[in-house]
C-alpha cells in the first residue's frame, strides 16, 4: 500500500450529502440489482454512477488519474480485491483518500473493487 499512498495527492473529500444520496439509492433499488460475491444485493447502475462521479472527482472522470492516482486495470493489477475493498472502506490515513465505510456497505465496496479490477471505465453500467 505504500506506493498507493505516495501517489495520492491532496484533494477535498466528496460531499457526504451527494455520496449518501447515491449510496442510499444503491441500497434501496432492488429491481435492477445484482448480487455481490457474498449474496447481498447491490445496484450496479447506482454504484457505477458513484464510481464515475464521486471517485472520478479526484481520480479523473475517466478514472485515468487526476488529483488522485489512476484507477485503471493496469494500475490496480498489483492489488487484490480484498486490499482494494479495505482501501475503499477505510481510506488511506495521511492522504486525501477518505474512508467510505459510513456511506457504502462492505458488499458495495467489494463490487467497486471487483469492477475496478475487471472493467474499463467506458464499460461501467
Amino acid at each position: 500500500m505504500g506506493a498507493w499512498a505516495a501517489d495520492t495527492s491532496a484533494a477535498p473529500a466528496p460531499s457526504a450529502s451527494a455520496t449518501h444520496k447515491t449510496s442510499a439509492s444503491a441500497t434501496q433499488t432492488t429491481s435492477a440489482s445484482a448480487t455481490g460475491s457474498n449474496g447481498a444485493a447491490v445496484d450496479p447502475e447506482a454504484l457505477g454512477n458513484l464510481l464515475l462521479q464521486d471517485c472520478g472527482s479526484c481520480h479523473g472522470m475517466t478514472l485515468k488519474g487526476g488529483l488522485g492516482p489512476a484507477l485503471t486495470q493496469e494500475r490496480l493489477a498489483v492489488y487484490d480485491v480484498d486490499t482494494l475493498t479495505t482501501i475503499i472502506l477505510e481510506g488511506l490515513p495521511g492522504t486525501a483518500m477518505p474512508p467510505w465505510r459510513d456511506l457504502l456497505s462492505a458488499e458495495e465496496a467489494r463490487w467497486i473493487a471487483e469492477t475496478l479490477k475487471h472493467t474499463d471505465a467506458q464499460e461501467l453500467p
